[in-house]
């Protein structure tokens, strides 16, 4: 299975049903416009925000590896999302040829052997995040976004097995915060004192096998025990 082909697949369905067919256009079917690249260097400040880097405040805290994890997954959306956007309305070819420029990357290649353990210096890690914000801010082209992004992702413990498992795993939590008021603001984000994607990561750490309609029934029963 080539599982950068079927995450690509599956965020034109998610992209498809939330902001309308066409929306590589640059607009919403609301009318809203879409900017991937503001999306992504948002995420990439909340992925440093999980560091300690603030000299004034928690100076012994550790960096926050688990959440790292999940901000990198969040980027990865953004990141795929613009390639599509770009490769549509560019003509450069179809979801089977992005997967495969994606995949001719070397950087994607080292992102398919082994998790790498976690490096004793953050600030080098920071650095390198920092790095792809400039490729983003840069409007560099997607081919190096991509490569960009894997040595972010590699760093934070990734390799492309555990990407694939936490896309498919925020993948489906979010069609189910679509699907329950995320958009109007009624949806309810922090259950019992954690907020969703921490409950969407034990399911998963629970049940490794678990198959993308089951983990939504798991999380439509959680939702509904919301004290």
């Amino acid at each position: 299975m080539n599982k950068i082909r079927e995450m690509l697949l599956l965020q034109q369905q998610l992209n498809d049903n939330t902001n309308g067919i066409g929306w590589e256009s640059g607009v919403t079917k609301n009318g809203k416009i879409i900017d991937w690249r503001r999306c992504s260097y948002l995420e990439c400040a909340e992925l440093i925000e999980s560091y300690p880097w603030k000299h004034w405040k928690n100076i012994d805290a550790s960096p926050d590896y688990d959440n790292i994890k999940i901000e990198a997954v969040d980027i990865w959306h953004f990141i795929m999302s613009q390639a599509l956007q770009e490769y549509k309305v560019n003509n450069l070819g179809d979801i089977d040829q992005l997967s495969e420029m994606i995949t001719s990357l070397p950087e994607y290649q080292i992102f398919t052997e082994g998790i790498r353990a976690d490096s004793s210096d953050y600030y080098e890690e920071i650095k390198v995040v920092e790095s792809l914000m400039k490729s983003l801010f840069c409007d560099e082209s997607i081919d190096k976004l991509m490569a960009s992004f894997f040595r972010v992702a590699l760093q934070s413990g990734l390799n492309l097995d555990k990407l694939y498992q936490l896309y498919i795993g925020k993948n489906i939590l979010n069609s189910f915060r679509q699907d329950h008021g995320y958009k109007d603001g009624t949806y309810i984000k922090i259950w019992s004192g954690q907020e969703d994607n921490q409950y969407m990561q034990k399911i998963l750490e629970s049940n490794s096998t678990i198959k993308p309609k089951e983990l939504y029934l798991e999380l439509e029963k959680r939702y509904s025990e919301i004290d």
